[in-house]
């Protein structure tokens, strides 16, 4: 009988994938050479392969040949991974190996998805930079069309906001291998960035019928529905299943967040960005960080739309109010209303600084600008509620004619002062202000003294309005995050 020849029949029916016609004949051959090392080896890989987990590793264990060959070590460990039974698989590997079950117990972290980010920032921080003409060494040349290295320069490309050449370069990629998986997130999100809606539509049900359980085929179709509009609860019926897929799964959690922003759902929103908020502690690295972005977007100039610029502006002024440099908070705001100037939350954070210097008639300015861009902005009704009272507050001791005159526009709009009846406390007696109005017609003076006859027992404005800081804080951070990306 020509062993050689049965061994190289199975080695043909392994390279044709006929896993069983494989193991007929491993088993036969096993047989006939007496149960050489060589020939179990092969009837195990066999075994493995028809998902036989058990016999396989019974056949390597029975025969010791785990304690004898690296390679069988190995295949035992494995089918006992494959088995789901751990710990033998590691006992397996600690016979003589301990720097194996380091190994191995490394592949089970990142098996299970507990990979530790930071390991990876560098690498990650790279691909920030500013592309450049790829130059490879004369050793790997023959790597310049390699697709690994395209999707890379893409890669570079997206996070520089060049679109457009980010997706030149990603569907060379997609035409010549349809479902590169490094290329996928890349491509689905400059099909975003683009409104290439058709073409999105298109490729996500295509994933969808050949890879159901891969993550990226359901964030591109919750990428979809979050692009086309008005169809955030189905963008995040698919998003959620892309990240219970793959709990680790970082595109799918930012467009979750993202679903939640365009809706100003901002508590769920912030818990989806949770991940980033960790990675990045401190107002003082995220000053850093966005200066750090305006530099890399003025290099760029005009492959950067202005709606890339607002949010960016806006964050900036928003983390140099946290920092208490209202000044240079209130020219980032200033330039970001010169880009967009219908927006009420800018509007609104202009406001916001000028009450915190103090400057109450013009934060009453802002707030009530930001009030005629968008009605139902709660924040600024708050807020000008404050102002408004403390503005009185901090008035001379009588109202005169310029004062009124000033006032003027909040006696008459009965709606405003309704909502600001309801949310000052304590409550403010809107007939008694309308006869300070009428006494202040007919005199011109009006002493604020003769109002009231008992001493207020409310604290002071400034007083309240330090205690209600921090919440006023809180709901203008939710406020803006609607038009920040």
């Amino acid at each position: 009988m020509n062993l050689e020849r049965l061994r190289k029949r199975v080695r043909q029916y392994l390279d044709q994938q006929q896993y069983q016609s494989a193991l007929f004949w491993a088993d036969k051959v096993a047989s006939l050479s007496h149960e050489e090392p060589q020939d179990i080896y092969w009837l195990a890989q066999c075994l493995y392969l028809t998902a036989q987990y058990h016999r396989a590793a019974h056949a390597l264990r029975s025969r010791k040949l785990d304690k004898l060959y690296e390679a069988c070590r190995y295949l035992a460990a494995r089918c006992h991974y494959a088995a789901k039974e751990h710990q033998q698989a590691l006992d397996i590997l600690d016979m003589e190996e301990p720097i194996n079950k380091r190994l191995f117990e490394k592949y089970l972290k990142d098996e299970s998805g507990l990979k530790d980010p930071s390991n990876d920032w560098e690498m990650s921080q790279s691909s920030y930079n500013k592309p450049s003409e790829t130059v490879l060494p004369e050793s790997v040349d023959g790597l310049q069309e390699n697709l690994d290295v395209v999707v890379s320069l893409a890669e570079r490309h997206y996070y520089n906001c060049d679109f457009k050449m980010c997706y030149k370069l990603t569907s060379v990629v997609m035409e010549k291998d349809p479902f590169h998986a490094n290329c996928l997130p890349v491509h689905i999100g400059t099909l975003v960035e683009l409104n290439k809606a058709n073409e999105l539509f298109y490729l996500s049900h295509k994933l969808v019928d050949l890879y159901p359980s891969n993550p990226v085929s359901w964030f591109a179709v919750g990428c979809y529905y979050l692009m086309v509009g008005h169809k955030n609860e189905h963008a995040r019926r698919y998003l959620s299943k892309a990240t219970t897929l793959e709990k680790t799964y970082g595109p799918a959690w930012v467009a979750y967040g993202h679903s939640f922003a365009v809706e100003s759902e901002h508590d769920q929103a912030m818990a989806a960005y949770f991940t980033a908020a960790q990675l990045m502690k401190g107002w003082k690295t995220a000053e850093k960080w966005f200066l750090d972005a305006l530099e890399k977007i003025k290099a760029i100039g005009n492959e950067v739309t202005v709606d890339k610029w607002e949010p960016l502006l806006n964050n900036l002024g928003h983390v140099c109010r946290k920092l208490k440099k209202y000044a240079e908070a209130l020219d980032y705001h200033r330039q970001a209303l010169v880009l967009i100037p219908q927006n009420a939350s800018t509007y609104s954070a202009i406001g916001y600084i000028h009450s915190l210097m103090g400057n109450f008639e013009n934060a009453v300015d802002y707030f009530h600008t930001a009030l005629g861009l968008r009605r139902d902005d709660t924040f600024s009704v708050t807020m000008l509620g404050h102002c408004i009272e403390m503005y009185i507050g901090d008035s001379e001791a009588y109202i005169g004619a310029d004062i009124k005159d000033k006032l003027k526009c909040y006696d008459f709009d009965v709606h405003t002062m309704k909502t600001l009846k309801n949310i000052i406390s304590p409550p403010w007696d809107f007939r008694e202000f309308e006869v300070e109005k009428q006494t202040a017609e007919e005199t011109g003076l009006a002493p604020l003294e003769t109002s009231r006859k008992t001493p207020d027992p409310r604290p002071s404005l400034e007083e309240t309005f330090e205690i209600e800081m921090n919440e006023s804080d809180m709901m203008l951070e939710t406020s803006m995050s609607d038009h920040s990306s």
